[in-house]
């Protein structure tokens, strides 16, 4: 019996070590990638309920720090307050903060299979890792300020979303730099939403920081009030990091489909509906 060549036999290994790749979510290593696009083709007018390739993953903005992320037939809503519009949507998972009413609920529908809570309980910090097959939810606990309580030890997440073969981390109500070994933790993001109001959570030229540290391809500001504040922060990221302000709620991405540049990309919020 002749003997398989080479090439032949490294093709049946390949086959044999993946036999249901199709099945399971592209694997991401909070590595961004820069891959070179004809124009800004991540930007076109497309609803929440439309069809998504693959290989994509849809980012809409609800409100102050509150987001849609959906990818592999999976939905996600972060800084939960249970409203979302008019849709009649009932998330996979669902992610809270409880510096403020702004950024969760005391009692989010039943009917939601995750609702993960970032604030630390019976004094131990949280330790999401929920993996839905085609997406994975983790957590980075981080302290905040507790008013009149003082620093409250790991009172916020930053929750990380790995979908589409990207790496998406929503920074919560991030009050102080990581540390070495939080940011090593977190990963180097593809897309990062990032709290800009400039001062309730981190001040501009701490978060620029951050941000630069980050090393995002994306970066989509939140929690910001009036287009002045939005500006200041902006005005801090140009020259680095292009800026474009988009007009839309949506932004589609993939990993093959990233801007060449860092890029801020200001997304207008809106209530699904």
């Amino acid at each position: 019996m002749p003997r398989p060549s080479p090439i032949a036999a490294l093709l049946l290994l390949a086959a044999l070590a993946h036999p249901a790749a199709a099945q399971e979510r592209i694997p991401s290593h909070c590595i961004a990638v820069a891959g070179g696009i004809d124009g800004a083709t991540y930007l076109h007018r497309a609803g929440w309920r439309d069809p998504l390739g693959a290989d994509e993953v849809r980012i809409s903005y609800i409100d102050h720090a509150s987001f849609l992320i959906q990818s592999g037939g999976l939905s996600a809503v972060t800084d939960f307050t249970g409203n979302l519009g008019g849709a009649d949507l009932v998330p996979d998972v669902v992610t809270m903060n409880n510096a403020h009413i702004t950024h969760f609920t005391s009692a989010p529908d039943p009917a939601i299979p995750h609702a993960l809570e970032g604030w630390t309980q019976g004094g131990a910090a949280q330790d999401h890792d929920l993996d839905l097959g085609m997406m994975r939810v983790r957590n980075v606990p981080t302290d905040i300020r507790g008013g009149f309580e003082g620093l409250r030890r790991n009172g916020n997440s930053i929750f990380v979303f790995e979908a589409g073969g990207l790496c998406i981390g929503h920074l919560g109500h991030l009050h102080h730099e990581p540390d070495a070994a939080q940011y090593a933790a977190i990963g180097r993001l593809d897309v990062v939403m990032a709290a800009v109001d400039g001062g309730l959570t981190l001040d501009t030229e701490t978060m620029i920081r951050v941000l630069g540290r980050l090393k995002a391809r994306v970066v989509i500001p939140m929690h910001w009030f009036g287009r002045d504040t939005l500006e200041r922060f902006l005005a801090g990221m140009r020259g680095e990091f292009d800026v474009v302000d988009t007009g839309l709620r949506e932004i589609t991405l993939s990993l093959h489909r990233m801007p060449a540049r860092p890029t801020v990309m200001v997304l207008e919020p809106g209530p699904l509906d």
